[in-house]
């Protein structure tokens, strides 16, 4: 199946799966993905008429780590600094995951692709059970879907194996997925926005349960459509996390001091935090890499999920700040908010 966008930077091809809620901007160009059937579930938004729930997923940390044992009445939420009744509070230790890996192989990555390809590896290995599914993007000139949703843990490793580092110009095709000339002002070299769009967009939106995004990136942005704000905002409307591991290979960019405009650690951490994540920076340091994954492992076995009724019951699509607290010391990771989008909106 091939991806598709219209010029015009809204996503609105039919052999796209089918996806939950609308996004302010278009996709980029996606060169390849395996084919899905699209059904009615682009319509489904974050919070959902029928069932008037607001989801949230996190975790929650003191000095010594992560802490396991909260209950409902250890914790309390504010909507737009309004306190709102807890329904449900569960800690979300079997519930299926979807993992949405995405490597960086532009050419500045180029010296950190083989270690990112073992850690990512092993990671998957790691912490996907038999009820889990992943899928794998690769993001540079072009953004690709080297593996749809599987646990085949074979199949996962083979797809990571064959990453390759692309700097060449994009493919052609149709104008926006799959690589055509869809006019812009930036060239074109790390489609990393679009990469993170797309993954929330057009896979994660529409699944159930917890869903999350780890990203192994530089954190430099060349040339996407999308933006810093415009992904958060996707990534928030499919209560998707995301995490960046920022590799670098610093001498890449001390040799001329070459940089390119976008990205760096600062814009991936605002991306990860507002979405309930975090970024990890490993350098270019190996065992700081499989550390982090391991981390990532530890934070999505010890997750909490809090649902509640929110007094503001109007789908206006407005954007609404959450607070959660566990008490004195207690560190919540969550994400900022979420947008209250009406079930009859569409794309």
């Amino acid at each position: 199946m091939t991806w598709c966008v219209a010029a015009v930077l809204t996503l609105a091809c039919v052999s796209v799966l089918a996806q939950e809620a609308p996004s302010p901007g278009g996709a980029p160009p996606m060169s390849s993905a395996p084919s899905a059937a699209q059904e009615a579930t682009d319509a489904q938004p974050t919070l959902r008429v029928n069932v008037n729930l607001v989801n949230t997923y996190f975790s929650v940390r003191d000095k010594n780590g992560f802490v396991t044992d909260l209950t409902k009445d250890s914790c309390s939420v504010r909507e737009d600094g309004n306190p709102q009744t807890i329904k449900n509070f569960t800690t979300e230790k079997s519930l299926p995951l979807t993992i949405g890996i995405l490597l960086d192989t532009s050419g500045s990555m180029e010296r950190m692709l083989p270690m990112e390809q073992d850690a990512g590896s092993e990671f998957l290995k790691d912490v996907l059970t038999p009820k889990d599914e992943a899928f794998l993007i690769t993001f540079d000139v072009n953004v690709d879907l080297l593996a749809d949703y599987t646990n085949n843990q074979r199949e996962l490793d083979r797809q990571i194996r064959k990453a390759q580092i692309n700097t060449s110009s994009s493919s052609g095709g149709i104008p926006g997925i799959g690589g055509g000339p869809v006019p812009t002002s930036n060239p074109r070299g790390t489609l990393l926005y679009d990469a993170v769009y797309l993954a929330a967009h057009d896979k994660l939106r529409p699944e159930a349960g917890r869903k999350v995004i780890v990203m192994l990136t530089d954190g430099v942005d060349q040339g996407s459509q999308e933006t810093l704000k415009s992904s958060i905002e996707t990534a928030q409307k499919a209560n998707a996390i995301v995490y960046v591991i920022l590799v670098e290979d610093r001498s890449f960019y001390s040799n001329g001091g070459i940089t390119f405009g976008g990205g760096g650690g600062g814009y991936m951490k605002k991306l990860a935090e507002e979405t309930g994540g975090r970024m990890i920076d490993v350098g270019s340091n190996g065992k700081k890499l499989k550390d982090a994954f391991t981390q990532i492992s530890d934070e999505l076995r010890t997750q909490y999920l809090m649902s509640y009724t929110p007094t503001n019951l109007k789908l206006d699509g407005t954007f609404r700040k959450q607070e959660i607290d566990c008490g004195k010391g207690l560190k919540v990771q969550a994400r900022r908010g979420y947008y209250a989008i009406d079930e009859a909106a569409k794309d």
